[in-house]
């Protein structure tokens, strides 16, 4: 009988130890991971998550996801890329070699689609239709006039129907002042108010207020503007030469389809960070905005 086996099958197993080693080997020939990168640029570089987080306004948890290789917190690959490639510029990285890191690990980048389809997600409900108060102005003054008008007729004679009419029709110079009597002031009509938003509009923003102006400039961009509760204030498509403006009490949260493109001020004082054309951009601006940013290092 025999008491112990040399050739066991336990022995002809490979050890524990010997495949984390291989494992450990494997990792090292693969080089750094994009998040790995980008924390030991940031490192290098001498900034915070906090100093990058105000210069890219990429929000602090999505940096520190990205730091540890957690992409899910971006909301799809398109938003991956887009902070790959801002992190990168802020920390001085060739952001290329990463975002095709990151294209080879989740199955390449897919074949290009129009702006609008990619972002249905986002869509909730449309926008509800604000009072149109310039039209309704307008129909008062119409209004106005119109009984002025009337009651000229019913009660003068002819020649004061013609007086009331030129009178409506060209500006009359003020009549002499005679001795005694104050001459009569003509009935001045309101004017309506302009509705094109100036440049002084603009930076009377409200204190107590988030205010955000976009200006299409060199062609069309998709936009989506939700308050802090989340509730969609606008979806669509702003044309070139079109204005939007998006007031909150707390904060306003943007995604731009087409950054460079767009215009953008807030709470009065333009933001002119480096959007490139084409650059999908998720922004959140709150009433303290815009914050001035640390030096980066050189």
């Amino acid at each position: 009988m025999s008491i112990g086996n040399s050739n066991s099958p336990e022995d002809e197993r490979p050890s524990t130890d010997d495949r984390s080693e291989d494992r450990i080997i494997e990792r090292k020939d693969e080089g750094p991971s994009i998040g790995t990168a980008l924390k030991k640029a940031r490192i290098a570089a001498g900034l915070t998550v906090d100093e990058v987080s105000s210069t890219t306004r990429v929000r602090i948890p999505i940096v520190h996801a990205i730091e540890a290789d957690d992409f899910t917190r971006c909301g799809g690959d398109v938003y991956a890329r887009g902070h790959i490639r801002t992190l990168a510029r802020a920390v001085h990285l060739d952001p290329e070699p990463l975002v095709d890191a990151y294209d080879a690990a989740h199955g390449g980048r897919p074949a290009p689609t129009p702006a609008a389809p990619m972002f249905e997600a986002e869509r909730i409900r449309p926008e509800r239709q604000r009072p149109n108060w310039t039209a309704a102005m307008v129909a008062a003054i119409v209004a106005v006039i119109g009984f002025v008008g009337f009651t000229a007729f019913s009660g003068g004679d002819a020649k004061d129907k013609r007086t009331v009419a030129d009178a409506s029709a060209a500006p009359q110079a003020a009549p002499k002042q005679s001795a005694g009597k104050p001459a009569a002031q003509p009935q001045q009509t309101p004017k309506a108010p302009k509705p094109e938003p100036s440049d002084s509009a603009i930076a009377a923003a409200p204190k107590d207020l988030v205010t955000v102006v976009l200006t299409a400039n060199d062609g069309a961009s998709w936009i989506s503007a939700k308050d802090h509760s989340g509730r969609l204030l606008f979806d669509g498509t702003l044309t070139p030469g079109e204005t939007k403006t998006f007031t909150d009490k707390e904060s306003i949260d943007l995604v731009l389809g087409d950054a460079g493109v767009v215009k953008l001020f807030v709470n009065g004082k333009e933001i002119k960070d480096d959007f490139q054309p084409g650059q999908v951009e998720r922004l959140t601006y709150t009433k303290d905005d815009p914050r001035q940013g640390p030096a980066q290092a050189g």
